[in-house]
């Protein structure tokens, strides 16, 4: 086994932690995140590969392991800022033509705000939950979606079962307009919180896909308690 580096520099490897001091109006929460954020690896590796943020490695540890973002996909991307997952997701599917030898993909991401665009990415300011926006979606790829994929939040109450519940609303939303807008065999693919897609839509979403699975990636920090629902083989739109 190779051994790491030795350390010349005199000084114990827990010195290499950066911390933050507390500076005037700075609440302690933010000083915990930001903490957090310039001693995590995936944060670093985001600045170092060029990734809009370290939830890049989640859509690819998700999509190793079940095999979606495929080239000539048809993909939609709920609530898509700052844009890593769209980042990941265009040479995979090949929406960037990067793979002259692939079929090329249609890349839709939507949000509420305006964010850089994307080699590859059809980036739209929409509200998904509006009045005809699975027909927009459907316009705009031509057709119907492989993949419908939400890294979507919540904003944190600090309350851990209201948080809970307004991720779960979300993640409902989102299966509303898969379900609207998914071709049959289709997958999505969203955030949800500790214990998984709950309750009615758990039981949704196993009667209108052949497999449903909760997952945590290893990209998701320690201390989180999120996870993703991952539902494979759409059946269609649910009657009734």
């Amino acid at each position: 086994m190779t051994k790491p580096p030795k350390n010349t520099s005199g000084r114990g490897q827990r010195d290499l932690t950066v911390k933050v001091k507390t500076a005037r109006g700075r609440r302690l929460s933010s000083k915990l995140w930001l903490e957090r954020q310039l001693n995590d690896p995936y944060v670093a590796r985001a600045r170092a590969e060029g990734y809009r943020g370290r939830a890049a490695y989640k859509i690819m540890e998700l999509d190793d392991k079940y095999r979606f973002l495929v080239p000539g996909a048809r993909v939609v991307d709920l609530g898509c800022a700052p844009g890593g997952w769209l980042q990941v997701a265009a040479p995979r599917i090949n929406s960037d033509g990067s793979r002259t030898n692939k079929k090329q993909g249609r890349l839709i991401g939507l949000d509420l705000q305006e964010i850089d665009g994307i080699s590859g990415a059809e980036i739209h300011v929409l509200d998904f939950m509006s009045e005809g926006a699975d027909d927009k979606v459907k316009e705009w790829l031509a057709g119907e979606a492989d993949v419908v994929m939400s890294d979507m939040a919540a904003s944190s109450s600090g309350h851990k079962q209201t948080d809970h519940l307004r991720i779960i609303n979300l993640c409902e939303a989102a299966a509303e307009l898969a379900f609207d807008v998914l071709a049959p065999g289709g997958t999505f693919v969203a955030k949800v919180l500790a214990g998984g897609a709950e309750g009615d839509l758990q039981k949704q979403l196993k009667q209108n896909f052949e497999k449903v699975a909760n997952v945590k990636p290893g990209a998701s920090r320690s201390d989180s308690s999120e996870k993703f629902v991952v539902a494979q083989g759409f059946r269609g739109r649910p009657q009734g």
